[in-house]
């Protein structure tokens, strides 16, 4: 018996560091100390043994057991140890060049922004925020639009359920609904709230719009708008404005032109075109680029300004509109898809 055990020692020692896989594993496993593997037709035999030689040979199966675990134990370990490094692939040489292609770049709608608000900074506004969750007065009642605007429709605008509450509202407007902004004006009016003019402000920011997603439409974009109020302010002012923005973005043979249009918190009110010859998909076209016009007075009675004192204009535009015009691109869908091929284009 105890040659036996020797030789199943020598055996399993032969053959379990070779074992590659986890099968090949499990079935030598079971060939040497499973139901009816080597070691337990061994322990079998104990019946046969005389009861004087039984004590003895019994602490034998025990470390023969005990050793045959160890090896199966080793085997295993080597067994996962190849399995890890499979999934981790090669070796990485931490001195070798890095595998990338080139340095990350701003998204191109971060770009756009970026570069408006530098424009202006320089002529003396500065960037203000919002949130996004907003209720009706901020979004629509504070903007002189009334409860019957096709804007404040659900088809047009996403609503919270009733019942739903945020920390950014003041207790003053909280039995109002809460929606996902439909514009950044919001921003105009929390502004105009915490201090008293002149202000001169760009507030640049996503806004949601029940749309279909297509070529030029999305569900969500980005918008800048701007608001300058002080005393003896005209449209010849933000018509000069308009023109120094698009000259310093799209080159100074870039264009304007107002066309009269209607928003409920301008009056008058225009809607902006603009041609640049040098730019892509515009050519000597005008193609529409935003909307302006003079603060109604009604905005101003809302947050408490004196509309015989202080007047101001009020302007804003699609940046996915600015840069695809800038970049001669012809899908908005393109801005959301994280396409790495169109991104680092912009490298």
């Amino acid at each position: 018996m105890q040659e036996q055990l020797s030789a199943l020692l020598a055996k399993a020692q032969n053959e379990l560091p070779a074992l590659k896989t986890r099968p090949e594993f499990e079935a030598a496993k079971a060939r040497f100390v499973g139901p009816h593997g080597e070691l337990t037709a061994l322990m079998k035999q104990m019946g046969t043994v005389p009861k004087e030689q039984r004590p003895a040979l019994g602490k034998l199966i025990n470390e023969t057991k005990g050793q045959l675990q160890q090896q199966l134990d080793a085997a295993l370990r080597t067994i996962e140890a190849g399995e890890l490094q499979a999934q981790l692939g090669p070796a990485v040489d931490p001195t070798l060049p890095s595998p990338d292609a080139g340095p990350g770049t701003y998204h191109p709608l971060t770009l756009v922004r970026e570069e408006m608000c530098r424009i202006l900074r320089k002529v003396g506004f500065t960037v203000a925020d919002g949130p996004e969750v907003e209720t009706e007065f901020y979004c629509f009642d504070a903007l002189n639009t009334p409860p019957d605007h096709p804007a404040r429709d659900a088809q047009d605008t996403f609503y919270f359920p009733d019942n739903a509450r945020f920390g950014n509202v003041s207790k003053k407007h909280a039995h109002e609904k809460y929606l996902l902004r439909t514009h950044t004006s919001s921003v105009q009016i929390r502004t105009m709230l915490k201090g008293e003019p002149p202000i001169r402000i760009v507030s640049p920011g996503r806004v949601y719009r029940r749309d279909t997603t297509d070529a030029t439409h999305s569900a969500n974009f980005h918008q800048l708008e701007c608001l300058y109020v002080d005393k003896h302010v005209t449209v010849r002012d933000l018509k000069a404005l308009l023109d120094y923005i698009f000259a310093s973005l799209l080159g100074p043979d870039t264009k304007t032109r107002f066309r009269p249009h209607y928003f409920g918190y301008t009056e008058p009110s225009f809607e902006v075109d603009l041609t640049a010859k040098h730019l892509p998909k515009v050519n000597k076209e005008w193609i529409e680029i935003g909307g302006c016009g003079m603060v109604d007075p009604a905005v101003f009675a809302a947050v408490g300004y004196d509309p015989e004192t202080w007047t101001g204009y009020a302007f804003g535009m699609g940046l996915e509109r600015l840069a695809m015009l800038l970049y001669g691109i012809d899908d908005i869908r393109y801005f959301y898809q994280n396409d790495l091929r169109f991104l680092k284009q912009f490298a």
